[in-house]
């Protein structure tokens, strides 16, 4: 059984783990953090032993791979450790919140053969996936238009917001990234616009936004775009719809199920949107470790590269660009 090392285990990462002892061809061979008890929490569900620091984890021979979910600016240099250690690697996402700390990962990685896979976990939902097929295999004819939604439940806290590197590089990169999945064309040119509404106080002081619409356009003309709220009252709203010259496929919210009251007064959905993303992603999760065990184990390509981590954060800066300067910015201004 492939012998995964888990390094960060706070909420995605002791997740992570769970999947990962669940899966019938591998296992959690050891585990770091830097909260102790949050180490020892994931030891105990999972039985791998804690490890004193993460070039232990790296270390160790029985660890064959790892899967990084530590703060965001431990990334970069882990990964390179890793790879350095001849261990391929599951990379939480983003790489980083800076490009040119991402493009220096690159190059002291370059060349490896090890499989290096980024989690993008919403490639893997089936829904999003069906969606991206219908356009892939022709169902759709010429695709005009991709409309992504993503509406969290709640505000996150402050103390988080603070260190997320702001919207568009934390929430929205995972639709810059399902974007170009579905599609299958680079964007050229974004255009977003965005406004403090949820917690207009907060978001000043942070120089954030909670509220925000991208436009994107790839160089035959296909657009997307890219809808986000920080806060929506009836739950996680997770939806993606493709457009083109012969229908149109969409992805839906899911529910534990999908039974509808009626009554002579009423039509209700009698359950409740999927609270966040651990709940809503669960088949997807799976998948992706199931994915990444299968690269390296089997030798296969990984379905969400290095590139597709760099290409999502490219994105987010154009966007970000666009919205202090209040213009369309050519995603070649960025690099």
């Amino acid at each position: 059984m492939l012998g995964i090392g888990v390094l960060g285990c706070g909420r995605i990462g002791a997740m992570h783990a769970t999947n990962i002892a669940a899966h019938p061809r591998a296992r959690v061979a050891a585990v770091y953090d830097i909260n102790p008890d949050a180490a020892r929490a994931v030891s105990l569900a999972t039985g791998a032993p804690v490890m004193a620091s993460a070039a232990s984890v790296l270390a160790a021979p029985d660890v064959d791979a790892v899967l990084i979910a530590t703060a965001t600016d431990t990334h970069a240099d882990l990964l390179e450790q890793a790879i350095a250690a001849g261990k391929p690697v599951l990379c939480e996402k983003p790489i980083d919140l800076s490009l040119e700390r991402v493009d220096r990962c690159a190059a002291a990685i370059a060349g490896t053969t090890l499989p290096v896979q980024i989690g993008f976990v919403r490639r893997f939902d089936p829904g999003h996936r069906a969606v991206c097929a219908a356009v892939r295999d022709g169902t759709l004819g010429t695709l005009y238009q991709v409309i992504i939604t993503s509406r969290d439940p709640g505000l996150p806290p402050a103390a988080y917001l603070a260190r997320s590197g702001g919207i568009l590089r934390d929430m929205t990169i995972h639709d810059f990234d399902m974007a170009r999945f579905i599609l299958d064309e680079e964007p050229t040119e974004v255009f977003a616009t965005g406004s403090r509404l949820v917690a207009p106080a907060l978001m000043e002081t942070l120089g954030d936004h909670d509220t925000l619409t991208v436009v994107m356009k790839t160089a035959s003309g296909r657009q997307a775009v890219l809808i986000n709220a920080r806060e929506a009252a009836y739950g996680y709203d997770q939806r993606v719809e493709a457009f083109g010259s012969r229908g149109m496929a969409v992805s839906e919210n899911r529910r534990p199920h999908h039974m509808v009251l009626s009554g002579a007064d009423f039509t209700d959905h009698a359950a409740p949107l999927l609270n966040f993303f651990i709940e809503r992603y669960r088949e997807a999760f799976d998948a992706e470790i199931d994915a990444f065990v299968d690269a390296v184990e089997n030798g296969r390509p990984v379905a969400v590269g290095y590139n597709d981590g760099r290409q999502a954060l490219v994105l987010a800066e154009a966007a970000l660009k666009s919205l202090h300067e209040g213009r369309m910015v050519r995603v070649s201004e960025i690099g």
